[in-house]
């Protein structure tokens, strides 16, 4: 597994290191210097390079590096997920934009979760909540003895994400269904490709143990629940999902029923991804015509598909023109339109768009002339938005049960967001 593990700065100084195993010697990072820092290939090299008989996988956090070495056959996998995690736990104790500063200044904390998260090259506890009960950057816990039968049970116990003796006056679950549309669509109006990729967001403040049942409207769910059958509401074809591990996947791959113990607090349930039947959320058409080289028309039409009842907003689309463009003349029905040169695009901003509504955009472009004629390349339309309450997959939560021994009575709220994806492009 791991042999030694290490942080680094930009400029290829050591900060930190230790050594796990024998098999590969300090002048390891010397190598990593060279041929990755110094040869300036870090943010273009893969995560996981083979140099000098060692295996490197390595992630960046700002202008730190965390670096593994191993010589062994390891799951680069599961090494980068150990780099992540140790990033979020470094996180949790230094803050969210630790610098190298704050490492050189708590190397004794920095040791301890070294040791505690991997032992003799193999990864073991990275649960935040459990490291800090124990690791409390020296102040001085409330009860300092405890039981060493219930020490052990928190480190190698099943359940290390959520401690014992949790009490809350309200018991409460919030849960936010959060997708991100992708969308490519062709100049002729057929879809390249879609696809949305959804995460379920849980926080919970449950008291004692409790044990949840929660479900989708998943296809697979819906056909084998008679009950919904008479309902006429269908399920939605989930491609392939990720779930905390939290979650009990014996029981989802036996009746596809998501079964938990959560942990207190702010969590991510589950990934998702959905790339049939995919509600977009707006339609756009553009008409774009050259007249010779000194002038552009557009018209582009945007209709809200989305219920009228919902509201989109920091709505932005994004125009392209030529880059010798010299004054456009724009007139818009709603919202308000400018040109940037600096992006070579017309930018239109809606703060508000109501479904079911449509707004019109017209803009008179004049070019420059210029001493070579080149033929405009014509890049695509770029779209921002966000739909509260809205889902473009069609994903939604038909039940969330809490079990606990005590039968208290739990307070649930569901939210959805819909928001543009890295890449939803109109071609023109």
């Amino acid at each position: 597994m791991i042999s030694m593990l290490y942080l680094m700065n930009a400029k290829g100084d050591v900060i930190i290191q230790r050594q796990y195993r024998d098999d590969v010697s300090s002048s390891a990072t010397d190598v990593f210097r060279a041929k990755v820092i110094a040869a300036k290939e870090a943010s273009t090299s893969p995560p996981v390079r083979l140099l000098d008989s060692s295996t490197f996988v390595f992630t960046r956090h700002l202008n730190i590096y965390f670096v593994a070495v191993t010589r062994s056959n390891v799951n680069p996998s599961l090494v980068l997920e150990y780099l992540y995690q140790k990033v979020r736990v470094l996180q949790a104790y230094l803050g969210d934009s630790f610098t190298e500063d704050k490492v050189r200044n708590n190397f004794t904390l920095l040791y301890e979760l070294f040791d505690e998260t991997v032992d003799f090259g193999y990864p073991q506890n990275t649960s935040v909540d459990v490291l800090k009960m124990y690791i409390n950057l020296g102040k001085q816990r409330q009860k300092v003895a405890q039981d060493q039968g219930s020490l052990t049970s928190q480190i190698t116990g099943a359940i290390d994400w959520r401690r014992e003796g949790i009490r809350h006056k309200r018991n409460e679950v919030y849960i936010d269904v959060l997708e991100s549309v992708n969308l490519l669509l062709s100049s002729t109006g057929s879809i390249l490709r879609q696809e949305v990729t959804g995460s379920v967001m849980m926080n919970t403040k449950l008291t004692g143990m409790p044990e949840c049942k929660f479900g989708l409207n998943d296809k697979l769910v819906v056909d084998k629940d008679k009950s919904s059958a008479h309902s006429g509401k269908s399920g939605v074809a989930i491609d392939d999902c990720t779930f905390h591990r939290c979650v009990s996947l014996g029981r989802f791959d036996a009746d596809r029923t998501i079964t938990f113990i959560p942990p207190d607090g702010e969590f991510e349930l589950m990934r998702y991804r959905v790339t049939d039947n995919i509600n977009l959320p707006f339609r756009i058409i553009a008409a774009i015509q050259e007249d010779g080289q000194t002038r552009l028309t557009i018209n582009v039409k945007c209709t809200a598909t989305f219920s009228e009842k919902l509201f989109a907003s920091s709505v932005t689309l994004k125009i392209p023109v030529p880059g010798n463009t010299a004054k456009c003349r724009i007139k818009c029905t709603m919202g308000r339109a400018k040109y940037v040169p600096e992006e070579s695009a017309i930018v239109f901003r809606l703060k508000r768009f109501q479904g079911q509504s449509e707004c019109m955009l017209a803009a008179d472009v004049q070019l420059m002339p210029t001493v070579r004629a080149k033929a405009w390349s014509r890049p695509p339309l770029a779209l921002d938005f966000s739909v509260p309450m809205f889902t473009a997959s069609g994903v939604h939560v038909r039940f969330l049960k809490v079990f606990d021994k005590s039968g208290y009575t739990t307070n649930r709220w569901v939210r959805y967001i819909t928001k543009s994806g890295a890449s939803y492009c109109i071609r023109i």
